[in-house]
């Protein structure tokens, strides 16, 4: 049996195979000029709130958009940075720097082509809604919180460990607050709430940095100064540091060359790399999660399909080869792939000429984004967590859902705030897994069946007995089910059990079915199986649970049992008589 590979090149295949025109190519321009406006300072925001250089969040756009664009299975999907990843790689960049970042980026890439390979394309499939809508949401409440530092212009005694220490620390310093940074932070947000309801055609981020900016100019005239990206970030040429993001394109580096959290060189070494595969291993199923989840939308708005395998493929790929040119982690974006849908883009080919746009802006803009407010980035990223919190479906959900998805909803939403989406995502799982077990469990039972239930029934001799088990035996039912038959009076001599409700059975109940015969033997009773499915048989015989004359016996109808236990008790029936002939 050959080894299964995912088409590389699935969605532009595709759409190249449907016939690609200039109709086609101008739809897929407007979309990628569009969506590229948007991605510009979404990138350079994403990588700032993860604790590195805003042009790691371009070179991001630059290399992984269009390559998983290419390689991958889905026609629509923008690739970049997200804001769902903040709460995992910021406490990366805080222990390792930004070559572990990149370094953890590059092993997530290679569990992202393992998972294609291993075709776990429909993995979201098996995530519960309570889990995603609950970790969502607190990522939302994070990115906010965290946020208010440069929307204020706060001065930190120092870097907060947890969510608590950030809101103790963020509280202590409100009386360091700069009237300049929260002016241009209210303008920006008020442009970003409003804008899109007034021009709904002209991106309303854009809009608000453009003002931001102005505003800070103006404000800084007027004697209030305001935090800018030329301030907080600056380059390095010829020994000579330059404000801003470099103009020009990244160059090739291992991540272990890059600098650790102490400024130097990072290394590399098993420990390292030890320390690093479970992070990366979270960022590999948050963006396989995300990718997938974004595909399904950007289906449900154009009306194709995508190649889930294909598309895990081509966001390994992405984010194997983004961090070897300063790249953080990429994956789809589903505000930016809905965008690109709604302005008329057909193929993956608009991916490509978004992440064209955003070169163009680096090459052309750099210097003048040293002037963008941090205030107004911040508002930009308090919009963006808004937007990801769903607030309305988490109301929602908590008004109308059964109270267990409640509970599993509570819980990933408090575990993702105040530790984080690692252990928020393992808990919600483990306890949506347990409750649906449980309710699983409480739909098998096993009862008696009394003797009108089945005219093969009536009038069967007290030394035979007939239950019935409905629903799944498995490890969280088998043992309950199970220990119904052992109750009876020592005088039964046949249990017959109505199994055609039973659709599958485990390992468990293989071994706890075995004990019941091994009991049953000892007790001299007979045990008859009616109406078993032949999957079910079929794992009775592979367990060794064979028919034997007096003891175990299959059959399809009740008629059959009857006549079966009746035969049976024969042997018994005769016993007794030459016992009461001997005793007169």
């Amino acid at each position: 049996m050959s080894a299964y590979l995912p088409p590389l090149f699935a969605a532009l295949r595709q759409s190249l195979r449907e016939g690609y025109s200039l109709a086609n190519l101008r739809g897929d321009l407007a979309a990628g000029v569009t969506v590229g406006i948007i991605a510009i300072p979404l990138a350079m925001a994403l990588a700032i709130a993860v604790g590195v250089a805003p042009q790691h969040g371009l070179y991001t756009v630059l290399l992984a958009a269009p390559l998983i664009a290419l390689s991958g299975g889905s026609r629509f999907n923008i690739s970049g940075p997200t804001a769902a990843f903040v709460v995992i790689l910021l406490p990366i960049t805080q222990q390792f720097g930004l070559g572990g970042l990149l370094l953890c980026t590059l092993m997530a890439g290679l569990i992202l082509i393992a998972m294609g390979l291993a075709r776990l394309g429909r993995l979201i499939q098996f995530i519960p809604y309570p889990v995603t809508l609950g970790f969502t949401a607190g990522i939302g409440i994070v990115i906010a919180t965290l946020q208010i530092k440069d929307l204020l212009g706060l001065q930190l005694a120092e870097t907060p460990q947890n969510y608590v220490d950030q809101l103790y620390l963020l509280t202590h310093a409100l009386p360091t607050t700069h009237l300049g940074d929260a002016l241009v932070a209210i303008a920006c947000f008020a442009v970003l709430v409003i804008w899109p309801r007034l021009v709904p055609k002209v991106p309303g981020h854009l809009v608000a940095l453009a003002l931001g900016a102005m505003l800070g100019l103006m404000l800084e005239v007027l004697g209030l100064p305001v935090a800018t990206l030329g301030e907080r970030f600056s380059y390095v040429v010829d020994g000579v540091s330059h404000p801003g993001i470099p103009p020009f394109l990244p160059t090739f580096a291992w991540p272990w060359q890059l600098p650790g959290p102490d400024g130097q060189p990072l290394g590399l070494s098993f420990e390292l790399i030890r320390q690093l595969l479970a992070p990366a291993f979270a960022i590999a199923m948050l963006g396989a999660i995300e990718s997938l989840l974004c595909a399904v939308v950007a289906d449900g708005m154009a009306g194709t399909r995508h190649d889930p395998n294909a598309e895990l493929l081509g966001q390994g790929l992405g984010n194997l080869v983004a961090p070897l040119f300063g790249g953080i982690t990429a994956t789809a974006a589903i505000a930016r792939s809905a965008a690109n849908v709604r302005a008329g883009a057909g193929s993956p080919i608009a991916a490509i000429i978004h992440a064209g746009v955003v070169l163009l802006a680096m090459l052309l803009l750099a210097p003048l984004f040293s002037y963008l407010p941090m205030a107004a980035l911040a508002a930009l990223l308090l919009m963006v967590a808004w937007n990801m919190s769903e607030a309305r479906h988490v109301v929602h959900t908590l008004r109308i859902a059964p109270r267990n998805d409640v509970l599993v909803l509570l819980t990933c939403l408090v575990l993702t705030v105040l530790f984080d989406m690692v252990l928020a995502v393992g808990v919600g799982l483990l306890l949506a897994a347990g409750l649906f077990i449980k309710r699983m469990s409480d739909l098998t039972d096993a009862a008696p069946l009394p003797r009108h239930f089945h005219e093969a029934l009536r009038e069967l001799p007290e030394q035979v007995l007939v239950y019935a088990i409905r629903g799944p035996l498995f490890f969280g039912a088998a043992e309950k089910a199970l220990s119904v038959l052992r109750r009876f009076n020592p005088e039964v001599k046949v249990v017959i059990v109505e199994m055609s409700a039973v659709p599958m059975l485990d390992m468990t109940a293989l071994a706890a079915l075995e004990n019941l015969l091994h009991d049953y033997g000892r007790q001299g009773v007979g045990l008859v199986l009616v109406g078993t499915s032949p999957r079910v048989r079929l794992k009775l015989r592979r367990a060794g649970v064979h028919r034997e004359t007096g003891k175990l016996a299959y059959v399809k109808t009740l008629e059959q049992a009857r006549s079966k236990a009746l035969r049976w008790l024969e042997p018994i029936a005769d016993q007794a008589n030459s016992e009461v002939i001997q005793a007169r």
